[in-house]
């Protein structure tokens, strides 16, 4: 391939994209670790990866009211109608509760039950160690900053992704890959 797959010369420290290339295999190889943990961590307590963050989600934002569809959605940077989709599988698994918001019959609130609370429970012993593991490399600073960067990357990822959308030739449901 003669062409870079990047042009910023940000992106370019070398005057070439080889340093692009690797961070982006680095990039998808760590994300696949983290989504196997996170996939790891809601088998052990029956659920996918996706149900899995969904729950523990919840029992951070829910605190003594519940919290909303639309909250939790933001939150997970997902879209509202996929979050219903997932919360109503943990509402059918008996490990989220949805009561009406008392002051805007409109609104829905989430809050864990008490089943909910158990299985995040049993997970306990292998969280703090496995997220340890998982960013053990990183000095406390490191961390920050990589937090920072992540924040402020997803919106980037919403642009590539609604550009890709509007460059892909049609007839075609996919572009070429990351990197």
């Amino acid at each position: 391939m003669s062409a870079y797959t990047v042009s910023k010369p940000e992106l370019m420290p070398g005057q070439n994209d080889i340093e692009f290339r690797a961070f982006i295999q680095n990039f998808l190889a760590f994300s696949a670790r983290v989504a196997q943990c996170r996939a790891g961590f809601g088998s052990r307590i029956g659920l996918s990866g996706v149900a899995y963050t969904t729950l523990i989600s919840i029992a951070h934002l829910e605190g003594d009211e519940g919290v909303g569809v639309s909250q939790l959605a933001e939150h997970l940077h997902l879209s509202g109608a996929f979050v219903t989709i997932e919360v109503n599988k943990l509402v059918t698994e008996g490990l989220v509760a949805k009561r009406r918001h008392e002051r805007d019959r409109r609104r829905v609130l989430l809050s864990l039950t008490d089943e909910g609370r158990r299985r995040l429970v049993g997970l306990r012993p292998v969280l703090a160690p496995v997220n340890d593991a998982l960013f053990g490399c990183l000095s406390a600073e490191e961390f920050r900053v990589l937090a920072g960067l992540m924040a402020r990357l997803v919106p980037c990822g919403d642009d590539a992704t609604a550009l890709l959308e509007t460059l892909a030739e049609p007839g075609t449901s996919e572009g070429p890959a990351a990197g």
